[in-house]
């Protein structure tokens, strides 16, 4: 790699023939006689690495290390020694130094020191840049959408990733269960370690125990070699069991040994091991009627559930959905190679007419459809699934309002609306909900948005 290179050394010979070699590498090389000149240099330019003498006058070449590693912390430290004994060199790796070389210096071993310290630059840059694009990619602000239920979910698991405490997320079918558990690992202070998801409702469950735990050779028919679980593999990360609802309770027994006493117990194995997760479960099921029913552990449950986020459906945010289709449609439109496309905001008004029972995945897939299929560049009604068209999109004719010339108040409109509804049905909130084509808990907070109650 390209790299600029400070050498630093009191002995103008031993600095010129250092930087000479380097030079004639392809290195960037400049030098300074005394540490205080190197701090001055560090100041005015980025250097990836700073080769130093140890004895210098003045500032030594350990303080410089130190200054460095505390002010530049991106720049890796070689330092040469003519003494060679174990000592200095012990406290130069101790204080931060990448490695040493001892004097007289050996041009080819000088060259190989180099050209690891700079590798080990270049690694570290591409796994920053990685986690930066992991962090974009798998962060809260991925999950879209400005409706007050959602944004309260997002503000409990921004705080709840700065602990470890278990968290189970729930909410029906496609509504991004597991994009939430990412965001929740990866604003944690385990970012840097795996995220592994397991499916317990698509894993046999004769199988599953294999999949958490692992297995040993020759526990059961076919464990031809020892195995690594899906926990193990987490270890300092998280696990994340999606449909935790799913598991056989004989198999919860096991889960719970692990939530509690932080072990596990591979399949054939007497011996157990150590572990150190976060687990973050997820459902589309009731847990707590399922409790009742004996079909999930009571103890369990509540280890599980210390802190519980529930995502709303789709249809309960529906000032969201013009949102998340834009976001869709230029997401899908370039990675299908059609960036020419374009989606007339007058068909903005028919998805937010749909009840979207698949939720967000439901509507991202639409969106892949109509985008694959369309004939033109341009989307039409006729590109809409039959589904969407079926549903009666907004006619504001039909509410025979009156816009005056001066202006209106959306919100007006919309609390004389509602007001009206709630009176057709004499208060009764389910059946305005279902004239207005929203849920209840929708109508409930737009009630209390616009201070709305019974006269």
């Amino acid at each position: 790699m390209n790299a600029n290179i400070l050498v630093v050394d009191d002995e103008d010979s031993l600095r010129r023939v250092t930087q000479v070699r380097l030079q004639q590498a392809g290195y960037a090389v400049e030098t300074a006689p005394s540490g205080e000149r190197a701090l001055d240099q560090l100041a005015r330019r980025h250097f990836e690495l700073v080769l130093t003498d140890l004895r210098m006058p003045g500032m030594s070449g350990i303080d410089l290390l130190k200054r460095v590693r505390e002010d530049y912390p991106e720049t890796v430290v070689i330092v040469v020694t003519a003494f060679g004994t174990v000592e200095t060199a012990v406290e130069a790796m101790k204080s931060g130094a990448y490695d040493y070389l001892t004097k007289p210096i050996d041009g080819g071993a000088l060259l190989l020191v180099v050209g690891r310290a700079l590798e080990h630059v270049r690694m570290r840059e591409e796994i920053q840049t990685l986690r930066s694009s992991l962090d974009k990619k798998y962060g809260f602000e991925q999950i879209i959408g400005k409706s007050p239920s959602l944004l309260y979910v997002l503000d409990v698991a921004a705080r709840a990733a700065q602990s470890d405490s278990t968290v189970l997320v729930r909410g029906e079918t496609g509504t991004g269960k597991e994009l939430l558990a990412k965001a929740v690992h990866f604003a944690s202070r385990r970012r840097e370690r795996p995220f592994v998801a397991i499916n317990c409702g698509a894993i046999p469950r004769e199988l599953l125990e294999s999949e958490l735990f692992g297995h040993v050779k020759g526990s059961f028919t076919g464990a031809v070699a020892h195995k690594k679980g899906k926990v193990e593999i987490a270890d300092g990360g998280s696990i994340f069991l999606d449909e935790i609802g799913e598991m056989p309770l004989e198999l919860q027994v096991k889960l719970l040994r692990m939530v509690q006493e932080r072990e596990i117990e591979k399949v054939g194995s007497t011996e157990t091991q150590k572990i150190d997760v976060r687990i973050i479960t997820a459902t589309h099921r009731n847990l707590r009627a399922m409790v009742e029913d004996g079909t999930f552990r009571e103890d369990l449950f509540y280890r599980l559930a210390v802190i519980e986020l529930e995502l709303p459906p789709l249809r309960e945010r529906p000032d969201d959905i013009p949102e998340l289709v834009q976001h869709f449609f230029v997401r899908a439109k370039n990675d299908l190679g059609r960036p020419e496309m374009v989606l007339p905001q007058g068909l903005l008004p028919w998805f937010s007419a749909y009840r979207w029972p698949g939720n967000v995945r439901e509507l991202e897939n639409v969106i892949e459809r109509m985008i694959v299929l369309a004939r033109a560049t341009e989307l039409t009604l006729n590109d809409l699934p039959p589904q969407l068209r079926k549903e009666r999109a907004p006619q504001p004719d039909a509410l025979e309002l009156e816009i005056p010339e001066s202006g209106i108040s959306l919100e007006g409109v919309e609390r004389e609306l509602i007001l009206k509804a709630l009176r057709k049905f004499d208060w009764n909130q389910s059946q305005a909900a279902r004239f207005l084509d929203i849920s209840r808990k929708t109508l409930i907070y737009r009630m209390e948005k616009h201070g709305l109650s019974r006269e």
